[in-house]
């Protein structure tokens, strides 16, 4: 009971932490299906190598179950916005104090300049070069044997992919649609996450070596995609 409670306090906190800045969720359902056609989406997977203190974690990026949340991840290790992003946020025995296993969250494009305070770090999103604008995607969960993923809404049913250790999924603030860039690695299995923030993914080499041992204010020293990168669509945009 004590470890329940402890897990939901986490919980509580981990939400309560990842609000991004100049997030504004996409209301309208004509809209947000018209914005969702120019996401980058990822028909079938991929496989993508992050070098974690001069170690590979090797992750495979499940877009037959989440093409968009997959597909936005793939493209941005594309753009090679992960390289030299920092893990801002670890909660796990690398913590300091040590805590359960929790999570490894890193990803904030901030991370990458020094002069920026560590905390404001987990405030920051993708900013489309093109546009200037911040790209978010919505928040994508499909239910175990449904055809398609579920948007823009948290789901009561178990899903596709469940939060067990090792998966990535993308952070968001309270605004179900608010994920953009950071991402999170599951120390644990996670249950009581599941339904409310979008799977993509999971760790298949590197989990104990590398992942277990990441400490907050470690490094991504590259991010490469070695496999599926022909499965990406709108891809740049």
């Amino acid at each position: 009971m004590r470890f329940k409670i402890h897990q939901t306090l986490i919980a509580f906190l981990f939400i309560g932490s990842l609000l991004l800045s100049g997030c504004s969720a996409v209301t309208n359902a004509s809209e947000r299906a018209s914005g969702m056609n120019d996401l980058p989406k990822l028909e079938g997977k991929a496989t993508v190598v992050m070098t974690v203190n001069g170690s590979p974690i090797t992750i495979e990026v499940d877009g037959t179950n989440a093409p968009i949340s997959a597909g936005n991840f793939v493209d941005l290790v594309q753009r090679g916005v992960y390289d030299g992003v920092s893990f801002h946020r670890v909660i796990g025995p690398q913590s300091n104090p040590p805590e359960n296993p929790f999570v490894a969250q890193g990803g904030d494009p901030q991370s990458k300049d020094p002069k920026v305070p560590p905390q404001a770090l987990g405030s920051g999103s993708f900013v489309n070069p093109k546009t200037g604008k911040a790209r978010y995607v919505p928040l994508e969960i499909k239910a175990k044997g449904a055809s398609e993923p579920t948007y823009s809404k948290t789901i009561k049913e178990a899903p596709e992919l469940p939060h067990k250790r090792g998966v990535i999924a993308m952070a968001r603030s309270q605004a179900p649609d608010s994920a953009s860039a950071q991402f999170y690695f599951a120390l644990a299995d996670l249950q009581f996450l599941d339904g409310s923030y979008a799977v993509f993914g999971k760790v298949t080499s590197g989990m104990d070596e590398v992942v277990d041992k990441i400490k907050q204010g470690d490094r991504v020293e590259s991010a490469k995609v070695t496999e599926g990168a022909e499965n990406l669509k709108n891809g740049g945009n």
